[in-house]
């Protein structure tokens, strides 16, 4: 009879160890999970307001299930450094991303704006080039979105900047590489300058808004199926056009 309480205590024992064991495990899961989000939410790579994957891609992403991967959100939630909108899923707070420490000097002169127009030609284009090489489901949804409000805005003869800059940003973010989210979130006041002239010069007899937007129909396009070549080379011709619309052709000396 002692033999078997014996036996029936050294069992329970070995059970409990083991749970604690497995709950361990779980907590050090969830601990690596939060830390490697925070990380992508600190330098850029999810922007502000940009959704996060849902909780099985992570999962898959990741290497973990998906109670670990709730409850790392559940952490970053109570931080306040994501936040839930209802049926449309898990987004970055505003002041969560590092991002914001980058910051350029304001636009001050239509020089600036060029200035703005060639800077972005050395980054966009290769962004495209690896959103077309690194896309997943998550980002060609956010480019396709972004991509259907310019569509919206273009049938009713209207350009919306805050549409322009979400597709580019999206084409950005695709790239899986915070120095280009970083970037192009310092730039956004910039950029919408630019845009909202490039927007005005648009509203004329030509057609040019619908070309506008089938460049851009062009470039979603080819980073969809994989075309890293097309798709840098059609962000590149995109940019310069819009350039060469804003400034008539006649691009300004900045060599002093």
């Amino acid at each position: 009879m002692a033999d078997r309480l014996t036996e029936s205590a050294q069992r329970e024992t070995r059970v409990t160890a083991s749970v604690k064991s497995e709950r361990g495990r779980s907590v050090k899961l969830v601990d690596r999970v939060f830390d490697q989000l925070l990380e992508r939410i600190r330098t850029g790579n999810y922007a502000p307001d940009s959704r996060l994957p849902g909780e099985h891609e992570l999962a898959a992403m990741l290497g973990v299930s998906r109670p670990v991967v709730r409850d790392a959100l559940s952490r970053l939630r109570d931080q306040g450094l994501i936040y839930s909108r209802q049926g449309a899923g898990t987004f970055v707070s505003a002041q969560a991303s590092g991002a914001a420490h980058l910051a350029y000097s304001p636009v001050k002169s239509i020089a600036d704006i060029q200035r703005c127009y060639e800077f972005r030609l050395t980054i966009e284009p290769a962004a495209a080039f690896f959103a077309a090489q690194r896309r997943d489901k998550a980002a060609i949804d956010k480019i396709a979105a972004a991509l259907e409000e310019l569509r919206e805005a273009t049938s009713h003869q209207l350009h919306r900047v805050e549409a322009d800059f979400n597709f580019h940003r999206a084409v950005t973010e695709a790239a899986n590489n915070h120095f280009y989210t970083a970037s192009m979130e310092a730039l956004k006041a910039h950029i919408a300058v630019g845009m909202h002239l490039h927007g005005l010069s648009l509203m004329g007899p030509r057609p040019g808004l619908q070309q506008v937007y089938e460049e851009h129909q062009e470039i979603f396009r080819a980073i969809a199926d994989g075309r890293a070549e097309d798709a840098r080379d059609l962000m590149r011709k995109h940019l310069e056009g819009s350039r060469d619309r804003l400034f008539e052709g006649r691009v300004l000396d900045l060599s002093f």
